[in-house]
């Protein structure tokens, strides 16, 4: 592996893919419904008990503006330590289905593009081509993590915990 290399874990919502740095992910789960939190906001779906520790969860489909989906065998709980300005973040991410590790090179990762994408360009690092197994081509969405949480969220969050 280069130096330039940077490895990530890509995720599905729906037909899109996305990805998170490797580095972030403490463990990925097998979906159980969190335990619910009233008044948060509707992506906050609760708290995940990971190893004894009330673990903030959101669903990352509500978070990023798509519809809701009921969970399935191959729905997953990413367990995230999300750094933020002022401290690290424990956080689940549900996802759709969690696919592989992958490596992507620097120079690989494309700006975020502005338009023609149904969620907010501000949560996006970047995008990365890729041809699939059948030949087509597609696009993985790299997160950012610490943009996809406003202060707002964040402060939520952590009372949460």
């Amino acid at each position: 592996m280069a130096a330039a290399d940077l490895q990530f874990v890509t995720l599905g919502l729906g037909s899109e893919v996305f990805a998170v740095p490797v580095a972030y992910v403490r463990e990925i789960l097998d979906y159980q419904p969190p335990f619910a939190i009233p008044e948060g906001p509707s992506y906050l779906k609760g708290l995940t008990d990971v190893r004894g520790r009330g673990t903030p969860t959101i669903d990352l489909r509500l978070k990023l503006g798509l519809p809701p989906q009921a969970a399935s065998t191959a729905t997953r709980i990413l367990v995230m330590d999300v750094p933020l300005d002022d401290r690290v973040l424990a956080l689940g991410l549900i996802a759709d289905r969690v696919i592989e590790v992958v490596s992507f090179s620097e120079d690989q990762i494309e700006a975020a593009p502005d338009i023609g994408v149904p969620w907010r360009s501000d949560y996006i690092r970047g995008v990365v081509r890729r041809e699939g197994a059948s030949g087509n081509s597609g696009f993985v969405v790299i997160f950012d993590l610490a943009r996809l949480l406003t202060s707002q969220d964040a402060a939520l969050l952590s009372q949460a915990a």
